[in-house]
């Protein structure tokens, strides 16, 4: 089934479609995280503003967005933002397809690195995010939190 998934840059078309995808991917965590993700907020505007002076991917099926991803420029790499796939397509490798075009776009861009943040309780985004080449390199607190609640991790482009 993965040849029929085509992979290319998200456009302003792909906005509405892309904002559903996000809120229904995070909806669907196997796992409730506290505080809430933000990501279940994410609007079509949202998207576009992004696209504005960032970028991205998505995965299509047919003419259905089942898998996206955004990015940008920030402290000195790749930020990489928004990871989602559709519930009904997951552990189909398109994750993993959708992080190797984030990474092709930081070496393009000459990035030394990408980053990015997952909540500590997702233990199979950090399995993932582990396999595809990240480290842990930090923990933090959401605001009003004594505790870590999510991770930043790191993958080094040699």
């Amino acid at each position: 089934m993965m040849n029929t998934i085509m992979l290319r840059a998200v456009a302003p078309a792909d906005a509405e479609a892309v904002a559903e995808l996000i809120v229904a991917a995070f909806a669907a965590q196997a796992v409730e995280v506290d505080p809430p993700a933000s990501a279940l907020r994410v609007t079509a505007a949202d998207v576009l503003e992004h696209l504005e002076n960032s970028g991205g991917a998505v995965a299509k099926q047919g003419g259905a967005v089942v898998g996206a991803v955004l990015w940008g420029a920030k402290e000195g790499g790749l930020y990489v933002a928004r990871l989602a796939v559709h519930p009904g397509w997951r552990r189909q490798g398109i994750a993993r397809r959708l992080l190797d075009a984030a990474e092709e776009e930081a070496r393009r861009a000459g990035m030394p690195r990408m980053h990015l943040g997952t909540r500590l309780r997702l233990s199979d985004n950090r399995r993932l995010f582990t396999a595809c080449g990240f480290r842990e390199v930090a923990y933090h607190a959401h605001p009003g939190y004594a505790a870590p609640t999510w991770v930043e991790m790191e993958k080094r482009l040699g």
